[in-house]
C-alpha cells in the first residue's frame, strides 16, 4: 500500500507542486528570451506591455490546461480505469516537456505556451485521478492516511521544485529550458513503477464486474488472510448500487440523494483556494526584506515555506485516522482566523518597531503550518469520501474545475485586492475562513472509520429531512 502511494503520487499531484513552483525561478530569463526572440523575428523590440501580456498568458495558461484536465480526469478514469488513466496522462508530460524543452533553441515561445498549456492538463488529470484511486484501493482505517499521500506528493513537489530552481542547480540562465522540462523525469518514473501495481480493485467489481480481478487485487493491497473484508465491503456498495452506471457531473447537480455532498465539497474547495495562502506568499518576500535578510537569500529562506507545508503534510497523514477529519480542519480554518489577525497587526506597524517583521514572519510559517495541517490535504480527503462509486468520478471532476476556475480567479483578482486593501486584504480572509470552518461544524459528519455507504446514510438524514 505504501509503495503504491509512492508509485502513484510521483506522477501525479507531484508534477502539480513542481511546475507550479519551478515557473518562479526563471522569470527573468524567460522575459529575455521573449525580448531577443521577438526581436530576431521582428527587427524590433517588445514593448514592455506586450511582454507582461506574453508572460501572463505563460503563466496563467497552466491554469487553463488544468481545466480541461479537471473536465477530462474523471471520464478517463472511468473508460481507462484509475491506473490506466494515470499512465496515459505521463504520454501528455513528457510531450509538454519535449515543447517547453526546445522553446529556446528553436526561437519559438509558442512552443513554451504550447508545453505550459499540456503540463497543466497533466496537473489536472494528476489532481483528478490520484485521490480517486488511493481513495478506492486503501482500508477503512487507513484511508484517511493513504489519501493525505496526495497533499504529500504535492507540497514534495513544490519543495522539490524550489530546490531544483536555485542558481546553483538549474535556476541560471543557461539552463532554465533543462527546468522546465525535467517534469519527464517524474512520468518515465511512474511509466517505470506503477504497471507493477494493481488496478483499484472497487472499479474492478463495480465498474467492470470482474470479481476474481477485484479478489486478486485485494490480496496484492491487503494480504491473502485479510481481504474478504474489504472484498465484503466492496460487494455490499455493489449491491446497493444495484448496477447503476457512472454518472455525468450535471446529473450530480439534479441528484437530491447527493445535494449536501455537492455542497459541501464546492465550499472546502473554494474555501482552499481562497483561503489566504496565495496572500501569504505575495507577502512572504516583502517580509523578508523588512526582517532585513538580502535578496540573494531569500530564495533560500522561501525553501522555509516548502519545507513547512510538507512537514505539515506529513503531520496531518500521522494524525488522520486518530484525530479525525472534522477536528484537524475545522482547528486549521480557525488558526488560520488567529493568524490572519496576527498578520493586519504587524503588517499594519511593520516599521514602526524594529521586531514587528519577526511578528510577521512567525505568522507567515504559523499560517502555513495551520494550512497544511487542515484545509491543504483534508479537503481531497474528503472528496473521495462523501459519494460512492457510482458518484465519485464526476464528483472529482466537479471539484477539480472549481478549484482551478477558483485558483484562476484569484490569480486575476488578487493583485487588485492587495492594491485595494493592502494589509487589510487579510481580514477578507479571516472571514472567509470563519465562515468555512462554521459551516465544516455545522454540515459535515466524522467519517473516519466509516465505510462510503455509512457516510452515504449520515447525509441521507441532510438530503431527505430528518424523518426520510
Amino acid at each position: 500500500l505504501f509503495l503504491a502511494v509512492c508509485a502513484v503520487g510521483i506522477g501525479g499531484t507531484f508534477q502539480y507542486g513542481y511546475n507550479v513552483s519551478i515557473i518562479n525561478s526563471p522569470t527573468q530569463h524567460i522575459h529575455r528570451f521573449l525580448n531577443d526572440t521577438w526581436t530576431s523575428r521582428y527587427h524590433k523590440d517588445l514593448s514592455p506591455d506586450l511582454l507582461t501580456f506574453l508572460w501572463s498568458v505563460i503563466a496563467s495558461i497552466f491554469s487553463l490546461g488544468g481545466l480541461c484536465g479537471a473536465l477530462v480526469g474523471g471520464s478517463m478514469a472511468i473508460r481507462l480505469g484509475r491506473k490506466g488513466a494515470l499512465l496515459m496522462n505521463n504520454v501528455i508530460a513528457i510531450v509538454a516537456s519535449i515543447l517547453m524543452g526546445i522553446s529556446f533553441p528553436t526561437g519559438s515561445f509558442e512552443l513554451l505556451i504550447a508545453g505550459r498549456f499540456l503540463i497543466g492538463v497533466n496537473s489536472g488529470i494528476g489532481l483528478c485521478v490520484q485521490p480517486l484511486y488511493l481513495g478506492e484501493v486503501a482500508p477503512k482505517h487507513l484511508r484517511g492516511s493513504m489519501a493525505m499521500g496526495s497533499s504529500i506528493f504535492l507540497t514534495g513537489g513544490i519543495l522539490t521544485g524550489q530546490i531544483i530552481g536555485l542558481r546553483e542547480l538549474l535556476g541560471g540562465e543557461a539552463y532554465w529550458p533543462l527546468l522546465l522540462s525535467s517534469s519527464c523525469f517524474p512520468a518515465f518514473a511512474q511509466l517505470v513503477f506503477l504497471p507493477w501495481f494493481p488496478e483499484s480493485p472497487r472499479y474492478l467489481l463495480i465498474d467492470r464486474g470482474d470479481e476474481l480481478s477485484c479478489a486478486r487485487a485485494l490480496k496484492r493491497f491487503h494480504s491473502s488472510s485479510e481481504y474478504r473484508r474489504e472484498m465484503e465491503d466492496i460487494q455490499r456498495e455493489c449491491f446497493a448500487l444495484d448496477g447503476e452506471k457512472p454518472k455525468k457531473p450535471w446529473q450530480l447537480f439534479t441528484d437530491r440523494g447527493v445535494r449536501w455532498q455537492l455542497i459541501t465539497v464546492i465550499v472546502m474547495t473554494m474555501g482552499q483556494q481562497l483561503s489566504g495562502i496565495n496572500a501569504i506568499y505575495f507577502y512572504a518576500t516583502y517580509i523578508f526584506k523588512q526582517a532585513g535578510i538580502s535578496a540573494e537569500k531569500i530564495p533560500y529562506v522561501t525553501l522555509g515555506t516548502g519545507g513547512c507545508e510538507c512537514l505539515t503534510a506529513l503531520t496531518c497523514g500521522l494524525l488522520i485516522d486518530y484525530v479525525g477529519r472534522r477536528y484537524l480542519i475545522i482547528g486549521g480554518y480557525l488558526l488560520m482566523t488567529l493568524w490572519s489577525i496576527v498578520l493586519t497587526f504587524s503588517l499594519t506597524y511593520q516599521e514602526l518597531y524594529s521586531w514587528v517583521p519577526y511578528v510577521s514572519m512567525t505568522a507567515i510559517f504559523a499560517f502555513i503550518l495551520s494550512f497544511g495541517l487542515g484545509p491543504g490535504g483534508i479537503t481531497n480527503t474528503l472528496t473521495a469520501e462523501l459519494f460512492i462509486q457510482s458518484s465519485r468520478p464526476a464528483a472529482y471532476m466537479i471539484a477539480g474545475t472549481i478549484s482551478w476556475i477558483s485558483f484562476f480567479t484569484i490569480g486575476m483578482l488578487f493583485p487588485l485586492i492587495v492594491n485595494g486593501l493592502k494589509q487589510y486584504c487579510f481580514l477578507v480572509f479571516l472571514l472567509e475562513c470563519s465562515l468555512v470552518a462554521a459551516f465544516i461544524f455545522l454540515i459535515i459528519p466524522e467519517t473516519k472509520n466509516k465505510s462510503f455507504l455509512e457516510i452515504q446514510k449520515e447525509f441521507h438524514k441532510l438530503n431527505f429531512g430528518r424523518n426520510a
